[in-house]
């Protein structure tokens, strides 16, 4: 009877134990651990374009231009001096040729998409170069900044595209409302925008 019982009880351990490792093989779980890479976006370069301005019909207007595109968006910051103290006017012109003494080489405000002279963001229309005035101090000095998403430096699109333009400052101010010019008066400063730096 110790024997049945000794033999009963070794079973039933051996059966036991049987189990908790058949048990132990079917609750394991492969484990594959991957690695987690950040993938940071690549920033484009900024494209930057400098010009020197010159003067034109007999002034005594000279000028730098920096043009720079990031994130979609061009900033022109532009410094002047030998202006007469007062508002003047800056455009953008259709053609990147200041060879005429009076700037008309220029040819007009650059307008690729036909809308009348007007002040930049004016729901009745204006040109593409139609940038606006700035002031010139007692002594003649300049500055304007100006940031839009409607240029572009050397992409595809024409009606962006400002290489090819010249920039134009004007002796007296842009009124947003005579056609084709804004009666902004002489050419008295030129820079071609032309390649990029």
């Amino acid at each position: 009877m110790k024997k049945s019982i000794l033999f009963t009880l070794l079973l039933t351990l051996t059966f036991a134990v049987g189990c908790k490792n058949d048990k132990k093989e079917n609750t394991e779980t492969e484990v594959i651990v991957t690695e987690e890479v950040a993938i940071e976006p690549v920033k484009e370069k900024a494209k930057k374009i400098k010009i020197k301005l010159e003067p034109k019909s007999d002034s005594n207007v000279n000028g730098n231009a920096i043009f720079t595109e990031a994130d979609g968006t061009v900033t022109l910051v532009a410094v002047f001096d030998g202006l007469t103290p007062g508002t003047h006017a800056i455009h953008l012109h259709e053609k990147a040729d200041c060879s005429s003494p009076d700037g008309k080489s220029t040819g007009g405000h650059w307008n690729p998409t036909n809308q009348p002279h007007g002040k930049w963001g004016d729901a009745k229309g204006y040109h593409k170069g139609d940038i606006g005035n700035f002031e010139a101090d007692a002594d003649g000095n300049g500055t304007i900044s100006f940031s839009t998403d409607e240029w572009c430096i050397d992409c595809d699109d024409p009606n962006k595209n400002i290489v090819g333009k010249a920039v134009i400052v004007h002796q007296g101010t842009d009124d947003f409302k005579t056609q084709p010019t804004g009666d902004a008066g002489g050419r008295v400063s030129c820079g071609g925008v032309l390649t990029l730096e």
